[in-house]
C-alpha cells in the first residue's frame, strides 16, 4: 500500500481514539445506580447493554424505522431501553440528560493525545464519526484532542458504513479518495472506506470491551496494520 500520496487522516473516534468501557462504566459507578430490588447496577455490564444498542439502532435509520437524528438523540433512545432492562426507576430528566452525555466525556487512550499531535505535523487530521457535531466538539474540549476539523455522520444526514461519510471527507478537503487514511479499530468501518476507494489503517484496542477483551486480528484486506497511534505516528514517520 502507497502511503506516500496520503494528505488527510480521518478517524473514528469511538473505541479507536476514545475508552468508551472504562469511561461509561465508571460514571455509572459513580452514580449508584440501582435496580428495583434494590441491587447496585454493575457499571460494566450497564456500559456494554448500552453500546449492544448501538448498530441496532443505526441499522434502523439506515432501513427507514427510525427518523435520521444525531447520536445524542438516538443514545437517550437506547438509554431508555437499558434503564428498563437493568429496572432502574426514578431518575429525573436531567438526570437522564447528564447521563446521556457521557458520550461527550469518554477519556482518550493513553496513546492518544500524543499520537495525534505528533500525526498533526505531517497531516490534516479530522474526525469521521456517527457522533454528532457537539458531543465530538465536547468531546475534544474534555479530552485534549487536537483535531483539525470535526467531521460527522451529521455533515451528511447519513450514518457509516454509507458511502457518503467516507465520500464526504474526500469533497471536504478537495482530494481524491486515496489521499484519505481511514483509521479505525473496527474491520466493517474500514471495509466501507475502502469501498468508497480510501486506504486504510487498523489500531488494536483489545480492551475496547472491557476486560473480556477482543480479538485484535489483524485485517486481511490491503490494510496498514498498527498497535495504536504512537506506533501509527512512528510507521508515518511523524516524530
Amino acid at each position: 500500500m502507497d502511503l506516500d500520496g496520503v494528505e488527510v487522516l480521518a478517524f473514528d473516534v469511538f473505541g479507536t481514539v476514545v475508552d468508551w468501557y472504562s469511561s461509561v462504566a465508571a460514571e455509572v459507578a459513580e452514580l449508584g445506580l440501582t435496580a428495583g430490588d434494590g441491587s447496585a447496577v454493575d457499571g460494566g455490564r450497564f456500559a456494554l447493554a448500552w453500546r449492544a444498542r448501538y448498530a441496532p439502532t443505526l441499522h434502523r435509520v439506515a432501513a427507514g424505522e427510525l427518523t435520521w437524528a444525531p447520536l445524542d438523540d438516538l443514545h437517550r433512545l437506547m438509554l431508555d431501553d437499558c434503564l428498563a432492562e437493568f429496572d432502574v426507576r426514578g431518575l429525573s430528566e436531567d438526570q437522564k440528560r447528564h447521563l446521556t452525555r457521557v458520550w461527550h466525556r469518554l477519556r482518550p487512550w493513553p496513546d492518544s493525545v500524543e499520537g495525534l499531535t505528533r500525526l498533526k505535523r505531517r497531516f490534516v487530521i479530522c474526525t469521521l464519526s456517527n457522533g454528532n457535531i457537539g458531543l465530538l466538539t465536547r468531546m475534544a474540549k474534555f479530552a485534549g484532542l487536537p483535531w483539525d476539523c470535526v467531521l460527522s455522520a451529521e455533515n451528511v444526514g447519513r450514518y457509516k458504513p454509507d458511502p457518503a461519510t467516507y465520500l464526504g471527507v474526500a469533497r471536504t478537503f478537495d482530494v481524491e479518495p486515496a489521499r484519505v487514511l481511514m483509521v479505525a479499530a473496527h474491520h466493517d468501518d474500514l471495509a466501507g472506506a475502502r469501498r468508497c476507494g480510501l486506504l486504510t489503517a487498523y489500531v488494536e484496542r483489545p480492551r475496547e470491551f472491557g476486560p473480556r477483551g477482543k480479538d485484535v486480528s489483524p485485517d486481511p484486506a490491503n490494510t496498514l496494520h498498527v498497535r495504536d497511534l504512537r506506533d501509527l505516528a512512528e510507521r508515518l514517520g511523524c516524530q
